[in-house]
């Protein structure tokens, strides 16, 4: 079993910046990736970004030039910097971790809520 806590969601003005953490414990040896999701009220789950561990990254069009995701493996952490937040990047962000080969099982935080004023 992998466990994530989200953490660092809130309010900010639009224009403004956040930076989500995510904390992954339990068994995470094997954790290949890790993504951040997001569902906006009404709408449905959305990828956002990922990381591998060895470092690629990849983003949603919506979000890129925008977004930032890292990852401290010494630490099982994944961080989402976010910046020139828009009213549209309102949702719950979800922690995501991908672990072992052949099947991959995915583990889901429980959300950070990320609200944007206009």
């Amino acid at each position: 079993q992998v466990n994530l806590l989200e953490s660092g969601g809130g309010l900010v003005e639009a224009g403004g910046s956040l930076r989500l953490s995510c904390e992954a414990s339990g068994f995470t040896s094997g954790i290949n990736s890790m993504a951040w999701y997001r569902q906006a009220l009404g709408e449905q789950r959305e990828f956002v970004a990922s990381i591998t561990t060895g470092g690629s990254t990849n983003y949603a069009d919506s979000v890129k030039e925008r977004f930032i995701i890292s990852r401290d493996t010494a630490k099982n952490m994944v961080y989402l910097q976010m910046n020139s937040l828009k009213s549209g990047d309102t949702a719950v962000y979800y922690c995501v971790a991908d672990r072992g080969r052949g099947p991959v099982r995915r583990y889901w935080g429980q959300g950070t809520q990320v609200t944007v004023s206009s």
